[in-house]
């Protein structure tokens, strides 16, 4: 059967698709039975304008786990967690760029991330064949957490993360979906900031890499310019980039934690433009790769 222009139009043909192929050989070679982190953002997330681009996302976490790779998903809800606070007419309020959580709140954000986020990626990966389980950082004392400022009420920082559960689902050739939920010795629940938690999972799980899917392109050294993204660079010139103002917003929590990351015996961090299709399996399995590459030095 002959396709027509249409069809044909972003078809590769036979030779360059096994050239595709060919290419990814030596990348899942070394990546079999390697740890790779990924932090889903709720702003990728709710950059979908339909379901496709958290359906794509679902095929390269299949794909990833088919080639024997463990991919462990990390996701946010930031942008989700808003929406439903309006929706229930709750105003939100900011202090350093950190959500202030109140009771309320806390019970809004963990329905929301865990209730509805955490699912919503656990089913569509399922649908791939990945194989998914949910859980949070309140599971099996995944995450213990601590107070960070009075001020911002159920604001948590990480004080450990136990990998007994992430590791146990992995070893059963299960994809864990954490939802970033911490407790405190007395079950208290506080939200984390998912950024955070996912480059201290990978650093508990001696990840071969950590992966930030967003919505932009990857570490800019000019803020303004779109033509200033790195596409590698290492911790010492994070922090630089950081300390001098050229990250800013929600960029920083992603630098500081590639920054430990690789640091701390994580090999590589990224930070990938969530909105390109398939830009994982772009990253991990080709030449060219996509965003910014972070090694120690």
């Amino acid at each position: 059967m002959t396709l027509d222009p249409a069809r044909r139009e972003g078809v590769l043909d036979p030779a360059r698709r096994a050239q595709v192929l060919v290419e990814a050989i030596p990348y899942v070679q070394r990546f079999a039975g390697r740890i790779v982190v990924v932090k889903y953002g709720g702003s990728a997330i709710g950059a979908a304008e339909d379901a496709s681009a958290l359906a794509r996302f679902a095929q390269d976490v299949a794909l990833m786990r088919a080639v024997q790779m463990l991919p462990v998903v990390v996701h946010g809800g930031g942008p989700q967690i808003g929406e439903m606070m309006a929706r229930l007419g709750k105003t939100p309020e900011f202090r350093d760029g950190l959500r202030v959580t109140d009771a309320e709140t806390l019970d809004i954000a963990r329905m929301v991330l865990v209730g509805k986020v955490n699912r919503d990626i656990v089913g569509v990966l399922n649908v791939q064949g990945a194989l998914a389980v949910g859980c949070s950082g309140e599971d099996a004392g995944l995450i213990t957490a601590a107070e960070r400022n009075p001020a911002l009420g159920f604001v948590g920082d990480i004080v450990a993360v136990d990998p007994t559960l992430l590791r146990h689902l992995l070893s059963e050739g299960l994809v864990p979906v954490v939802a970033t939920i911490g407790t405190d010795g007395a079950g208290q629940a506080y939200n984390i900031n998912a950024d955070t938690v996912a480059g201290a999972v990978a650093e508990s799980l001696g990840a071969e890499k950590l992966v930030f899917l967003t919505d932009v392109a990857g570490v800019r050294a000019v803020p303004a310019d779109p033509g200033s993204v790195l596409t590698s660079t290492t911790a010492d010139r994070l922090d630089e980039l950081v300390a001098s103002g050229a990250i800013t917003g929600g960029m920083v929590p992603k630098a500081r934690a590639c920054a430990h990351a690789v640091r701390s015996g994580v090999r590589r961090a990224h930070v990938l433009d969530g909105r390109v299709p398939h830009a994982l399996l772009l990253e991990l399995l080709s030449d060219e790769g996509v965003g910014t590459m972070v090694a120690a030095s």
